[in-house]
């Protein structure tokens, strides 16, 4: 049985969370745009939202660009925990929170990876 490493499960699964959030915010119900309204932003601001966590999500599925995925989407995810932050919605600061904390954990196993690959000299 071979061993599943949390260094290749974690980004597709981060990327798979990036996915599903992209749709949402593209494919933005009422509820979800009135969100950005109400904190705010212009009308067509979640398509950039949902346009950024897409390419977070695509950069992710791949080792050579993981690096650069999981800081755009950190990035996304620091920027919604700040709006929320803001706004006093406390409760919904949570799950921003977890996955900009994931963001940083993929880039540095990512990181980290990419320097050992590197050729001393």
């Amino acid at each position: 049985m071979s061993k599943i490493s949390w260094g290749h499960v974690l980004p597709l699964a981060l990327a798979a969370f990036f996915v599903v959030g992209s749709l949402s915010n593209i494919f933005a119900p009422v509820s979800i745009y009135e969100e950005y309204l109400k904190w705010g932003y212009p009308r067509w601001f979640h398509f950039v939202t949902g346009s950024l966590e897409l390419t977070a999500a695509i950069l992710l599925f791949r080792a050579p660009s993981r690096l650069l995925g999981s800081a755009l989407g950190g990035t996304v995810m620091v920027a919604a925990l700040a709006t929320v932050i803001i706004h006093g919605e406390y409760g919904h600061a949570v799950a921003p929170l977890i996955f900009a904390t994931l963001s940083c954990v993929v880039g540095w196993i990512s990181w980290t990876k990419r320097i050992a690959l590197q050729p001393t000299g």
